[in-house]
């Protein structure tokens, strides 16, 4: 799979896995998000979000983390660098300290934006 970029993030004992990819359909995404899943077996999540360009589309997927505190935070950082035909998935090991709504919308934020710089 060829992704754009990848970064790795530790918070408080979890790993995360940020993957960057350009993409101009569904199928694509559904390729990666299927890739990923293969290699990271034991993952806890992945979350991501997408933004493609013809026709318009956009989605965020939290993948078991509460609702909002994932796939959101990813979608807000490309619409707000108007990012278009990306798809950023995170993956998460979580490391035995729960890092709360606030904290978790705070590492995908953060995730994505490392992806971009």
């Amino acid at each position: 799979m060829n992704f754009t970029k990848t970064i790795e993030i530790i918070e408080k004992k979890s790993k995360f896995y940020g993957y960057l990819l350009s993409c101009c359909s569904l199928d694509e995404i559904t390729a990666a998000l299927s890739f990923l899943k293969s290699e990271h077996k034991k993952a806890t999540h992945i979350c991501w979000a997408c933004r493609l360009k013809s026709p318009f589309y956009e989605k965020a997927v939290d993948d078991g983390e509460p609702g909002g505190t994932a796939g959101r935070p990813i979608l807000s950082v490309l619409q707000k660098k108007d990012a278009q035909n990306v798809c950023v998935f995170v993956v998460r090991y979580f490391g035995g300290v729960k890092l709360g709504a606030g904290g978790l919308v705070r590492i995908y934020a953060r995730v994505t934006s490392e992806l971009f710089k």
